[in-house]
């Protein structure tokens, strides 16, 4: 066994291998790359990651950096959750809700806990988490979906966070949440690295005032580099750097424990589809009905429904896929049974005055309408392997008043790039999801792909928005994203990066440019549906 390995076994309650088999299994995520690490560890406390952190430490003050990567259920589809050094397993131990105050409406997990077990576990009691809800093929983990900034069907399960427990690049750990000025005073004064990042925090906020205060205006999330920095400081002088934490891919800390605040709902939904001739009218009828605050509000492209139907999946109710211009879909989920029935009326008399109906769940069972929410994910596991839908066009942020411009300029890509890009508009988050299909067994398809990911970035930005949304952009989108990023903004990001992890030992290679042939160099020679469930 490596020597590492024996070392590390040593001093840890879990197992770290250098076994090639299962080096081999960590080798990918649910991304096109691969990457095999040198190591896997599978810690059993938080304890037993700040034992690995420090001694990752201690490599790099000697000059031999070895790189920390931190994994749940490998569902990332970045490659933030591969890396040649050591990946770190969460979700074979670290798994278990520790706590739910149902008082307090708390939920206290370890990052490795499945968001489908957490959800499960809190709804027989009413509880919910904004954002948990997703129509993904494969489960995900509570600290992936955290360090990815994931959103939900209505929502960043970011925004549910009470407070996270953070493992620093040394080993040292700290707990974020408000701090006023006289704690941030008292944490100025520490001699450790928690001090160092709160000093040299404090210093950046005043060189960089009037960038991050740019940064701040901007009209859409941006996940690209570290832009949470805009919501870490007060203009009371108070801190919170959780912020920072979500969607930074484990480049600035690891994720230990999460206490999340829960919501109550109503175990009955009343759901509504409705069919129309373009996304444009969809999206028209869309901002009327999100007046009403739905669960749910989501557009889908017909060309969806005829992309599934070429292999017989299909949603019966719909009819035929070859008139369908886009589906709009509405949950509504208020706790009272009488305030749904009075937002689905609403909904109806909004589209009896434009000659237009709905399909609603009083007719048609609950499981049609999850076979729309859910056509992207049947798509996935129901074609060949011919071809693939590659998981790259994800999370893009447009201001809504620009969404036509962005889709007009869709059209011009597919023109373009000879390809048909489906879309799926999340309405309530505010991103639109694309799934082209592709194929990165052939070097055409290889380049169409960087090519397009470059323009659709560009594209975004012309329109106001963001490439990187819903989602951080890892090692797969980095360059692109990166690229529509102003030369001060980069050199902020990176100076905040230096700052928690100053040896460079967390995640490196994700959150950062890379020469592309690095990139090309480390795609998958097969990728299949397979990786996606």
């Amino acid at each position: 066994m490596n020597k590492v390995a024996t070392y590390l076994n040593e001093h840890l309650a879990g197992e770290v291998t250098s076994a090639k088999s299962v080096r081999q299994r960590f080798s990918t995520d649910s991304s096109i790359l691969t990457m095999t690490p040198e190591l896997v560890a599978f810690p059993r406390s938080t304890q037993d990651i700040r034992k690995i952190a420090r001694f990752t430490w201690q490599l790099a003050e000697k000059g031999h950096p070895l790189s920390l990567t931190m994994r749940g259920f490998g569902a990332n589809v970045t490659g933030a959750a591969i890396g040649r050094g050591i990946v770190v397993d969460t979700a074979t131990y670290l798994n278990d809700i520790l706590d739910i105050v149902f008082k307090e409406k708390l939920v206290h997990v370890q990052p490795g806990a499945s968001i489908a077990a957490v959800e499960a576990a809190i709804r027989w009691q009413g509880l919910t988490l904004r954002g948990s809800r997703h129509y993904t093929a494969r489960d995900m983990s509570i600290g992936g979906i955290l360090a990815s900034d994931s959103y939900g069907v209505d929502g960043a399960l970011a925004d549910s966070i009470d407070r996270i427990e953070v493992v620093l690049a040394n080993g040292d750990t700290l707990e974020t949440g408000k701090m006023s000025k006289r704690e941030v005073n008292r944490k100025l004064g520490l001699q450790t690295l928690e001090g160092e990042i709160y000093r040299k925090l404090t210093a950046l906020f005043e060189d960089n005032e009037a960038l991050i205060e740019k940064i701040g205006k901007k009209a859409t999330q941006d996940n690209a580099g570290y832009a949470r920095i805009t919501d870490v400081r007060g203009k009371d002088g108070s801190f919170d750097l959780t912020p920072l934490f979500i969607g930074s891919q484990g480049t600035l800390g690891i994720i230990s424990e999460v206490v999340l605040k829960a919501d109550f709902f109503s175990q009955d939904s009343t759901h509504l589809a409705i069919v129309t001739d373009s996304i444009q009218t969809a999206r028209d009828i869309a901002e009327r009905i999100a007046e009403l605050q739905p669960a749910e509000l989501a557009i889908y492209d017909g060309a969806l429904f005829r992309a599934a139907a070429r292999f017989g999946v299909r949603v019966a109710m719909l009819g035929s896929e070859g008139q369908l211009g886009a589906v709009l879909y509405v949950r509504l989920n208020e706790i009272n049974a009488r305030a749904q029935k009075k937002s689905a009326k609403k909904i109806k008399k909004l589209l009896t005055k434009m000659d237009m109906s709905a399909f609603d769940s009083n007719e048609y069972d609950d499981d049609e309408f999850v076979g729309i929410a859910s056509i992207p994910s049947r798509i996935v596991r129901s074609v060949d392997d011919s071809r693939s839908v590659l998981p790259v066009f994800d999370g893009i942020s447009i201001p809504a008043l620009r969404r036509e411009e962005f889709e007009i300029a869709l059209r011009e890509l597919e023109t373009r790039h000879h390809i048909e890009l489906p879309v799926v508009l999340n309405v309530l988050a505010n991103t639109y999801d694309l799934y082209p299909e592709l194929s990165i067994k052939t070097v055409s398809d290889k380049q169409r792909l960087f090519k397009l990911m470059a323009d659709m970035a560009v594209v975004a930005k012309r329109c106001g928005g963001s490439f990187v949304s819903s989602g951080a952009e890892g090692r797969v989108k980095a360059n692109a994203a990166w690229a529509a990023l102003d030369e001060d903004e980069i050199a902020l990001y990176q100076e905040i990066r230096a700052i928690f992890d100053p040896l460079k030992t967390l995640n490196v290679g994700v959150k950062q440019k890379t020469e592309l042939r690095q990139i090309v160099s480390s795609l998958r020679n097969d990728y299949g549906q397979d990786s996606l469930l």
